[in-house]
């Protein structure tokens, strides 16, 4: 996929799969809030077909150059928990040293109705070694389900919540990012009862909608919820399925926030990382009969 830029000196853009089932380098692209329609759609189709995008060297961009590259691709939103970074209407800073270790799989803010649908994450710090993030397709994980699995997710819906035993998941977390997450991230509860399988809105493909904010599945004990939701989980996060990414100061990775999960590998010790983020307000998900997400109490 090709097309000549006229605003980047005829640069030829380039869209390179990396993986069997997600992910593609993108190159010729310089990311900016002035970037041009034709070559806009050229990222916005590319990402609904390979579901996560990676761009190298954009160490350009601004807190507000970022921001206003996100306004062409939809409507930013702040996170409804933790405040913005000051100066920045909408930026989200994930700083290794306050608890900025997102090392679980998972869908961004899906405690939400209407969780965002894309994310664009830009590579500030870096540490030496390790760090890297890895993606999961949840398309390709639904579509490789057995038909009897296929059918039981589509019955299914799971609760979402920010409130989880963050102490527990992260045994050697420092104090100070246990105390953020009761003051900040679970300051206000939220929580959602979203289909197992949601319908993605512009490709009509089926994916699975689960990661490390469900707190159950919907009419089933604890351990019964446990259990189905590792078995999906399972299929989600099998290799094939998979991309990892080796992060570069200045990257950008965008990706699809209802087609995918992430992982980000807390492989670097004492060393410091500093990611900026963006997310697009999102539409309330509904299932294969069209039954849409409710907000649950």
């Amino acid at each position: 996929m090709s097309i000549l830029n006229e605003k980047e000196n005829k640069t030829k853009v380039e869209v390179k799969q990396v993986s069997g089932r997600i992910g593609a380098v993108v190159t010729g692209i310089k990311l900016t809030g002035s970037l041009d329609e034709e070559t806009t759609k050229i990222v916005e189709n590319a990402l609904l077909k390979h579901k996560v995008l990676f761009f190298r060297n954009q160490t350009h961009l601004t807190d507000s150059e970022q921001e206003a590259f996100a306004r062409l691709l939809g409507e930013p939103i702040s996170h409804p928990t933790v405040p913005v970074k000051e100066g920045t209407k909408h930026i989200l800073e994930l700083d290794s040293d306050k608890g900025g270790r997102a090392d679980a799989w998972h869908t961004d803010v899906t405690f939400t109705i209407d969780y965002p649908k894309i994310t664009i994450l830009r590579s500030v710090k870096v540490p030496e070694f390790g760090g890297d993030t890895v993606w999961a397709n949840t398309v390709e994980a639904y579509e490789h389900l057995p038909e009897s699995l296929k059918t039981l997710a589509q019955q299914l819906w799971a609760v979402h919540s920010n409130d989880f035993d963050y102490a527990a998941r992260r045994p050697t977390a420092k104090k100070e990012a246990v105390e953020r997450y009761k003051n900040v991230f679970a300051s206000k509860v939220i929580e959602t009862e979203h289909p197992v399988v949601r319908t993605h809105p512009e490709t009509g493909e089926q994916t699975l909608l689960l990661g490390s904010f469900v707190k159950r599945i919907s009419g089933l004990s604890s351990s019964a919820s446990a259990h189905l939701i590792a078995l999906f989980q399972e299929y989600i996060t099998k290799l094939e399925n998979t991309v990892r990414w080796q992060w570069q100061e200045g990257d950008v990775v965008i990706w699809d926030n209802r087609a995918t999960q992430h992982y980000a590998i807390n492989d670097y010790e004492g060393a410091h990382r500093v990611m900026s983020r963006v997310t697009l307000k999102g539409s309330i998900p509904y299932n294969i009969v069209g039954e849409e997400s409710k907000p649950y109490s």
